[in-house]
């Protein structure tokens, strides 16, 4: 078993198989709060948890999975080359909704920590929640966080975006597509984005956009507070 389980196919298949149950499940719901990924990782955790599987031997065959980044990021760049007019149109209100956007969610981490008590470090490592791992991670070690909790909350936080965006936009009733995509992108980074192009590709791209532009915003406000 031990050979199977550290053979490269396991972790491709079982994260393929259990992605396209969750997608499944999601048609036949119908609800933003079955979220695909949300479900494929709690699959894949149970999975691995009820057999023993060390995260070492899925990870050896889930890493393969990372190669279809680079033609995900070709994807939402077409996308935002598509979209070069609206960007050029509102570019500083996309900026400025980024900047607020990245500023509240630093604030309001910092204000919850002081509230709760919470240990400095800890604190420090949930700052990033709202930025996409690359950016998050280095920012986490730099104001003396936990690389690991600062991917936890990363990722927490990009799936719960993912599967609340849709019921939050018709809450605030949120017509204008590039606010969806600020919304979005300023928020829940990657994961957010990819539910955002299921919108539409005004929204994927204003959101591919926003979690740059959030990111950069973070790394500047973090270090001056």
């Amino acid at each position: 078993m031990k050979e199977l389980w550290a053979n490269p196919l396991f972790g491709a298949c079982l994260t393929i198989v259990t992605f396209a149950l969750a997608r499944m499940l999601n048609e036949r719901l119908k609800t933003p709060l079955a979220n695909p990924i949300l479900i494929a990782s709690l699959l894949c955790i149970g999975f691995l948890g009820i057999l023993g599987i060390p995260v070492e031997d899925y990870q050896v065959g889930g890493a393969f999975i990372e190669m279809f980044l680079l033609p995900v990021t070709a994807i939402l760049g077409l996308a935002v080359y598509r979209q070069r007019e609206i960007l050029k149109r509102d570019f500083f209100p996309v900026v400025i909704g980024c900047f607020v956007g990245s500023l509240t969610s630093i604030v309001s981490t910092m204000a919850l920590g002081k509230l709760f008590r919470l240990d400095e470090v800890l604190t420090a490592s949930l700052i990033p929640k709202s930025v996409t791992t690359a950016i998050a991670i280095d920012l986490s070690e730099q104001l003396g966080g936990l690389k690991g909790i600062t991917i936890m909350s990363v990722i927490i936080c990009g799936v719960c975006g993912a599967a609340f965006h849709p019921l939050l936009i018709k809450l605030f009733k949120l017509d204008n597509k590039v606010a969806r995509g600020v919304a979005i992108g300023t928020t829940s980074h990657s994961a957010g984005t990819t539910s955002a192009l299921q919108l539409g590709e005004i929204e994927g791209a204003i959101s591919g956009v926003s979690m740059g532009i959030a990111g950069i915003s973070a790394v500047i406000i973090a270090l001056f507070l």
